[in-house]
Order: C-alpha cells, then structure tokens, then sequence
C-alpha cells in the first residue's frame, strides 16, 4: 500500500468503501504513525473502518468500548481474584505456605503475570500487531481521556507488581466519538482527525450491495436513495448506513423485490429508531418520497 487509493481498494476488498478523505486518513495514520480519530454521525462507518483495517494489515482487533464511568482498571488490567484465591487455598492444602519465606513467595506468584488480567489497552500494548479501537470515547469522563492520553503519549503502562510495560510495536489507534460531547482538544492534537461523512448516494448502493447481495440493484438503489432524503428531514436520530443494511434485510426478509410506500411503511422500525421520527416520518408522502429520490440518485 503506497498511498492512499492502494489502501482504499484493499478496504474495499475487506468490505469497507472508503472514499478518498478517509482512505488518505487512515493511509496516513498508518504511514506516520499516528491515533486516528474519527468523529461523525453513529452509523457512518468509524468503527467498521478498525474492523477493515485490522483485516488489511493482518492484525488483532482490540475493542474497548467507553462508557460513563469507565476508569483505567477496566481498560488496563484486572487481577484474577478468583484464581489467585484457589492459588493460595491449594499452597495451604499442600502445606507449603509455612515461614515468612513461603509467604514472601506465594505473595510473588499470585501477582504474576500468570494471574493479571489484560484489558483491551494492556492487550495492545502486548500484541504486536494490533489494531486498538477506542469507541464512544465521547461517553466516558475528562478523567478517563486524560487517562488515555498518557497511555497514547508513549505506548507504554506501569503495573505496581510487575514493572512497566511497553509496545514493542505501537498498535495502530483509532478513536471513534459520535460527538455526544466535544472531546477535549489535547487528545484530538496527539490524534490525526477525520470527519466521516454520510457515503454518497452511489457509493451507500455499492456498501449495500456487497453487505446484502440478495438484494437486486434497483432495491439497493430505491432503499438507499429514501434514507437519503430521510436523512434531510428534522429527525433525532437520522439513519446511518447500518440502518440502510438492516432495512434492506428486512425488506429482503419480507421477499420484496422493491420498496413502496407500503413496504416502507411497514417496515420503518428498521430504519428508524425512535417513535418521534416514525410520527414524522408517516406525515411524508412516502411514494413521492421514494420516486423523486431515486431520480435525483
């Protein structure tokens, strides 16, 4: 892969229709190297960008998922009490747990590496190579993103018991926000940025194609071209392109070869997730909806 339209057809053919702004990022994040953060609408394709990528290079995919509430011993590590506890109950079982030496030692064995639990951003640093992906990290709090920032400064995490634990070989990162809150701007400065658009109208029929190939050219087309102008109205939550895969399989599902005003009626809860949006939705004409996007697709 020596620029960026290399790297785009080996997405393509790991199933990921990158267009050129997010082929040349992600070229690049590789090239330099350097975390990729990705901020976009839910359901445009940041998270399944680290899936491809970890196919195209060859690597493990590491997920951590953020939350509220998420704090670095969920993302790092984890001892294994229960484990350790079964450790220590068999050394007194066996009777070798019996001078101050024999517990010095025991001590030394249940906090080793045999019983640490490694969470995705200790597993990252230890696989080589890997592919983090930190998702959502919109959803967790300041304390945690500085947190991260740290770990992604130098790749590298101390473990009291065992020392200090660095990348041979820096994962490739890439960071997803779906922009719930603004991400504070000293982690996106140690990131390369990329904003990920809504696909164009050809290319979302190309993505549904090759996700649902049971699905003849001119569905693909009609289903790809109303979300398109659902997206344009004044919705909660406007639909991404998973919610163009999953209302093609249901439409797929029902046996339709088409998409009408009843159809798409019917089958709304595929793409649209809230009741609000179904309220609008119902109040469009859905028939003309579905002809004029198409023309103008």
């Amino acid at each position: 892969m020596q620029d960026p339209a290399g790297l785009a057809r080996s997405l393509t053919r790991a199933g990921y229709f990158a267009d050129e702004g997010v082929a040349t990022a992600a070229y690049l994040a590789l090239a330099l190297p350097r975390p990729l953060f990705l901020e976009g609408e839910a359901g445009v394709g940041k998270t399944a960008l680290a899936h491809a990528l970890a196919t195209v290079v060859g690597a493990d995919l590491l997920r951590l998922q953020c939350y509220e509430g998420i704090d670095a011993s969920q993302a790092l590590y984890d001892w294994d009490f229960p484990r350790q506890l079964l450790h220590l109950r068999a050394a007194e079982s066996a009777g070798t747990a019996t001078g101050a030496g024999d517990a010095d030692r025991l001590e030394h064995e249940v906090y080793s590496r045999r019983f640490l639990l490694a969470r995705p951003l200790l597993a990252a640093l230890e696989t080589s190579p890997a592919v983090l992906l930190v998702d959502e990290v919109d959803r967790a709090d300041d304390e945690f993103e500085a947190f991260l920032l740290e770990v992604l400064s130098d790749y590298t995490v101390t473990v009291p018991e065992l020392g200090t634990v660095r990348a041979e070989v820096p994962p490739i990162v890439v960071v997803t926000s779906n922009r719930t809150r603004e991400v504070h701007d000293a982690l996106k400065r140690r990131c390369l940025y990329h904003w990920v658009e809504h696909p164009r109208f050809d290319r979302e029929v190309e993505i549904v194609r090759a996700r649902v190939p049971e699905a003849s050219a001119a569905l693909a087309a009609q289903v790809a071209a109303a979300v398109g102008v659902l997206r344009a109205e004044d919705l909660l939550k406007p639909p991404g392109v998973a919610e163009t895969i999953d209302w093609t399989l249901a439409l797929v599902a029902l046996g339709a070869d088409r998409l009408d005003a009843d159809t798409a009626t019917a089958t709304l809860g595929a793409v649209l997730k809230y009741r609000e949006d179904q309220l609008h939705a119902s109040r469009l004409d859905v028939q003309k909806m579905i002809t004029t996007a198409v023309a103008g697709g």
